[in-house]
C-alpha cells in the first residue's frame, strides 16, 4: 500500500511538473522579428478636414495631397496645420498620392486612370499621363523611377521621361501577398507603405518584394480617434533625410506625429 502511494505521488508530481513546463511554454510571448519600434518625438497640428492621400517633405517644406471633392495639393504650415493650397482639382477627379522629383510634382488620381505633372515652382500643370495601373493610390520615387501602388500587392516602377512601366513587383509578407498597399515613401533603398484599413506601415525591399519590417501605429490611430471621432485610416508618410525622422498622419487626423525609428 505504501509503495502504491509513493508511486502515485511520484506520478502526480511528474504530471504537475510536465504540465507546469507546458504552461510556461504556452505563455511565453512570441517575438515579432519584423517589428520596428519607434518613439514619438513631437506632434504638429493637422487639418481635420484634410482627407490625406500623400505627404512629402521637399527642401524643408511639407507638401500634402488630399482626396474627395475639391482634392488639393498644398504646402503645410507645421505650426498651424493649415495648407496653402496650390492645386485644386476639378470635382470629377479624386486626388491620390504625390511625389516630387526633378522640380516636378507628380499626382495620381483614384479611378480616372490619369496622373498629372506640375511645375514645382509655379504649380502649373505641364503634363498628364495615363496610369499604368487599374487605379491610382500611392506614389514615391527612388531617384530614377516613379513607384506606384494601386491597392493590391503590386508596386509598379515607371520611367519619368516616357511615363511607361519599367517593371512590376509583387510584395509578400511571410510568403503571402501583402495587399492593400497605399501611400508610399522611399527611404534609403526601401519602400515604406501604408497598408490600407490597418494601422501598419510595411518596410519593403524593392529588390525582392519582401516585407522586411513593420510598424504598428495602433496607439497613434487610437489617440487620433479620441481627439477627433471623425478620424479615418492611417495614411501619409514623409521622411526628413537630415534628421532621419518620419512624419505620419491619417485622413482627418488632428495631428502629424513625428517619429524616430529605434530599430
Amino acid at each position: 500500500m505504501q509503495r502504491k502511494n509513493i508511486g502515485l505521488l511520484s506520478g502526480l508530481f511528474l504530471l504537475l511538473l510536465v504540465s507546469g513546463c507546458k504552461k510556461e511554454k504556452e505563455e511565453k510571448p512570441e517575438v515579432d522579428t519584423l517589428s520596428i519600434s519607434y518613439k514619438v518625438k513631437t506632434t504638429w497640428p493637422h487639418d481635420v478636414n484634410a482627407f490625406t492621400q500623400g505627404l512629402v517633405i521637399h527642401e524643408g517644406k511639407l507638401y500634402e495631397s488630399t482626396g474627395q471633392k475639391q482634392s488639393w495639393i498644398g504646402i503645410v504650415d507645421i505650426n498651424t496645420g493649415t495648407s496653402d493650397k496650390k492645386v485644386v482639382l476639378d470635382d470629377k477627379f479624386f486626388g491620390e498620392g504625390i511625389t516630387i522629383l526633378n522640380n516636378k510634382i507628380y499626382q495620381l488620381t483614384w479611378t480616372s486612370k490619369v496622373g498629372f505633372v506640375y511645375d514645382l515652382k509655379t504649380f502649373k500643370q505641364i503634363n498628364e499621363f495615363p496610369l499604368p495601373t487599374k487605379e491610382g493610390w500611392g506614389i514615391t520615387h527612388d531617384g530614377t523611377h516613379l513607384i506606384m501602388s494601386d491597392g493590391t500587392d503590386k508596386l509598379t516602377f515607371v520611367d519619368t521621361v516616357s511615363l511607361k512601366t519599367v517593371k512590376t513587383i509583387n510584395v509578400t509578407e511571410e510568403n503571402s501577398p501583402a495587399k492593400k498597399l497605399n501611400e508610399l515613401e522611399y527611404v534609403d533603398g526601401y519602400v515604406y507603405a501604408n497598408q490600407w484599413e490597418t494601422n501598419r506601415i510595411l518596410k519593403i525591399d524593392p529588390k525582392t518584394g519582401k516585407v522586411i519590417g513593420r510598424l504598428d501605429l495602433t496607439s497613434l490611430a487610437q489617440n487620433a480617434s479620441l481627439r477627433n471621432p471623425r478620424a479615418d485610416v492611417l495614411n501619409g508618410i514623409a521622411y526628413h533625410p537630415t534628421t532621419k525622422l518620419f512624419l505620419v498622419t491619417g485622413k482627418y487626423w488632428p495631428s502629424v506625429y513625428v517619429l524616430q525609428l529605434t530599430q
